[in-house]
């Protein structure tokens, strides 16, 4: 397989063409042929008119890549070599939605043939390829794993608005269903792959890798938010006392925050999920869930408190919201937790504000049903800083001043103006 895909005598295929998959598809396309699947006929327009959807990647991004941008079947049967990057979102109750990787194990199962391969890079609990996605597959197609095709999994290390750690300077899990497999999707990934391949011994354990990297990470994240709580409550500022800690060589460079997006707020509860359905419930795992997302509230609470304080009308108080995203100069608003402090602010009664420089306001009304603000007051009784963009960095103290009432609050929750804000009461976690 890898053979002819170098040669140009067969195609690779990356099916769902959002963060994950079109950066992927792009630099496979730099070496070999590849279709671009998807099934939005809108985004797969854009792409052909070399935009990106996601906002990730300029137009030269797309230069000198041998691809086909495509919706249709029929093109994507051509393929010999299928990349799986759909989402894995939960539901309301957080339990996994498996639709959109369903769907995609739909697709395949009616476009593959003798002797293809297919690989999933969507984050699932480890089990899901082979116990949900290949029996839908092999019912469709009528061929048999191992036997017929090759299945993988190779789990995505995409980091939205990351532009260091990108798909080649990261070493990529890879596994197979057999001997032959691995050897075979390992030298695929090497292609664009620069940084290494680690072979996992298993499907399963490359699923288990990718799904407590970002467990991990949710944990720890909720003991600096808890760690934040407690410190509150003992006005001790927690970023001065990570920065004390930070001074040892072995302290983990976790802050408290928000935690959305679409891994680290999601990942956890796919474990958690099988572990239940195997008869363990998890009891650390879920304990940090608990303490993250209950962030937006205790947010939304301290402000209100404040506002109470220092103006007591809550119903004539205005708070305005800086940034929407779920991280950072993204323009990304999965799971975006900044939604969860707007909607607390405005079970109070509050008249919120919401401006994002990443965001757009129709994405956001679609998913929140709340839009950005066009025109920015001067008597603001609250302003929080939910999301430290670049372009929010160079505002100083004469500018929160200039928005906001004396008795006003700055809610700086990642410490970015910390000793910079004089003329306003300040708090952050």
């Amino acid at each position: 397989m890898y053979q002819e895909l170098l040669d140009k005598k067969k195609k690779l295929a990356v099916i769902g063409l959002g963060y994950v998959g079109l950066p992927i598809a792009l630099e496979f396309a730099k070496k070999i042929k590849v279709i671009g699947f998807d099934i939005n006929a809108q985004r797969v327009d854009m792409m052909r008119n070399k935009i990106d959807p996601s906002k990730e990647l300029d137009a030269s991004g797309f230069d000198q890549c041998d691809i086909e941008f495509t919706n249709d079947l029929d093109v994507l049967r051509q393929a010999s070599f299928f990349i799986v990057a759909v989402p894995t979102p939960v539901d309301e109750h957080n339990v996994p939605n498996l639709v959109p990787v369903l769907r995609a194990s739909e697709t395949i199962g009616k476009v593959i043939k003798k002797g293809d391969y297919v690989v999933f890079e969507s984050t699932v609990y480890p089990g899901c390829t082979e116990e949900d996605c290949l029996p839908v597959i092999e019912n469709l197609s009528g061929l048999k794993n191992a036997t017929d095709f090759k299945l993988g999994y190779s789990p995505e290390r995409i980091n939205p608005g990351d532009k260091a750690h990108t798909l080649s300077g990261i070493i990529k899990v890879v596994s197979g269903c057999d001997a032959e497999s691995l050897d075979q999707i390992a030298k695929v990934y090497e292609l664009v792959v620069k940084a290494g391949i680690h072979k996992a011994s298993s499907i399963k354990v490359a699923e288990a890798a990718k799904i407590i990297e970002n467990t991990q990470r949710d944990l720890n994240i909720a003991l600096m938010n808890e760690l934040s709580i407690i410190f509150d409550k003992m006005n001790i500022n927690t970023y001065e006392v990570l920065e004390a800690a930070g001074t040892k060589w072995n302290f983990l460079r976790f802050q408290p925050g928000l935690v959305g997006g679409h891994c680290i707020g999601v990942d956890p509860y796919y474990l958690t999920h099988k572990s239940k359905e195997l008869g363990y419930d998890s009891q650390v795992i879920l304990a940090g869930r608990v303490i993250n997302d209950g962030m937006a509230g205790y947010v939304a609470k301290k402000v209100l408190q404040y506002i109470i304080q220092h103006n007591g009308n809550v119903k004539n108080a205005k708070v305005l919201v800086m940034g929407a995203t779920f991280k950072e100069n993204v323009s990304d608003i999965r799971n975006s937790k900044v939604a969860d402090v707007v909607n607390e602010l405005r079970s109070y009664s509050l008249n919120v504000h919401i401006t994002d420089p990443h965001a757009e306001s129709a994405d956001l009304k679609h998913e929140y049903g709340f839009e950005l603000t066009t025109g920015l007051s001067d008597d603001y009784d609250a302003v929080i800083i939910t999301v430290p963009h670049n372009a929010y960095k160079e505002l100083d103290d004469t500018y929160f001043a200039g928005i906001t009432k004396t008795t006003a609050l700055i809610a700086d929750l990642k410490g970015t103006y910390r000793s910079k804000i004089t003329s306003r009461s300040y708090w952050s976690l």
